[in-house]
């Protein structure tokens, strides 16, 4: 049987992948001198592909899977099955957004306002679409890269992705509309789609990558309590679900074991040992399956 032919994806998610995989339970070894990581499961074959570019591959089976933006599939317009999203980013779990921007000081407060304008993007494509959305008729150039500094110079404005806005800021320009919003995908090839086993194994590799990302941001909370106190304890607890309780040998305690956002710990941790908890253990997470 031939590995599985997957596409990571090279530059800016690449490290968020290889992190990725490593908590879904893979490891992957990247050498900077080759586009072909390691990995240890012999029924994966990786290549590091640019995301741009990804689509392209699956739908031509030169890849039998991989991982891109949304975004890439669309601007392609490859014909791939999209099998899950992967909620997932460079620096967040929030989705990536293309943005309509112009200078601070540029007199652009919608889209119409750029009537006859020239306009520098790498998604020529989505943009032509949300022009035509808007009755705009603007010029779209291709940007080869480093968009933000186009303007004003060579465009009146850019479509460019970003995640928290920042090196727009940096770079002095303002956002006027977000064209698309964007979310990390895993695509197959319809004839992998097709075949029992690429498909039987694209679906476990797609269960505990989701698995993986349900567990960001979370932690497990166990602890110990007298039952006198176990309501007190239940009302400050919040839980992905109902918490486990289990009896200990002693019968007047219990134990309990949930799921909450670690974000919350802080303030948690000191309500539980109010309400009379014991023992309060935090552990963190790889995968939540649900």
């Amino acid at each position: 049987m031939k590995p599985l032919r997957l596409g990571l994806p090279k530059g800016s998610l690449q490290d968020a992948t290889v992190q990725l995989f490593a908590r879904a339970g893979w490891r992957i070894t990247v050498n900077s001198r080759s586009y072909y990581p390691a990995i240890d499961d012999p029924e994966i074959s990786c290549m590091l592909v640019r995301a741009q570019e990804m689509a392209r591959y699956v739908e031509t089976g030169a890849l039998d899977a991989g991982i891109t933006g949304r975004d890439w599939v669309l601007e392609t317009g490859a014909d791939v099955v999209e099998v899950a999203e992967l909620p997932y980013a460079k620096q967040s779990l929030a989705p990536v957004r293309w943005v309509l921007a112009v200078p601070e000081e540029a007199p652009v407060h919608s889209p119409r306002d750029l009537e006859g304008k020239t306009i520098a993007t790498e998604v020529v494509s989505i943009t032509k679409k949300y022009l035509a959305l808007h009755g705009v008729n603007a010029r779209v150039e291709f940007s080869w890269g480093a968009t933000e500094v186009k303007v004003p110079q060579l465009a009146d404005a850019i479509v460019e992705v970003t995640e928290t806005g920042s090196s727009l800021r940096a770079h002095r320009l303002r956002i006027v509309d977000t064209v698309l919003e964007s979310r990390t995908v895993f695509i197959a090839n319809r004839a992998a789609s097709a075949d029992a086993w690429s498909a039987e194994k694209i679906s476990h590799l797609v269960l505990l990558l989701q698995g993986a990302i349900s567990a960001y941001n979370k932690v497990g909370i166990m602890l110990n309590v007298r039952r006198e106190n176990l309501n007190r304890v239940l009302e400050a607890l919040p839980a992905l679900k109902n918490p486990t309780i289990s009896t200990l040998s002693d019968p007047d305690w219990v134990a309990i074991n949930t799921i909450v956002d670690e974000d919350v710990v802080r303030q948690l941790i000191p309500r539980l040992k109010a309400a009379q908890a014991q023992g309060i253990v935090e552990y963190p997470l790889n995968k939540i399956v649900l």
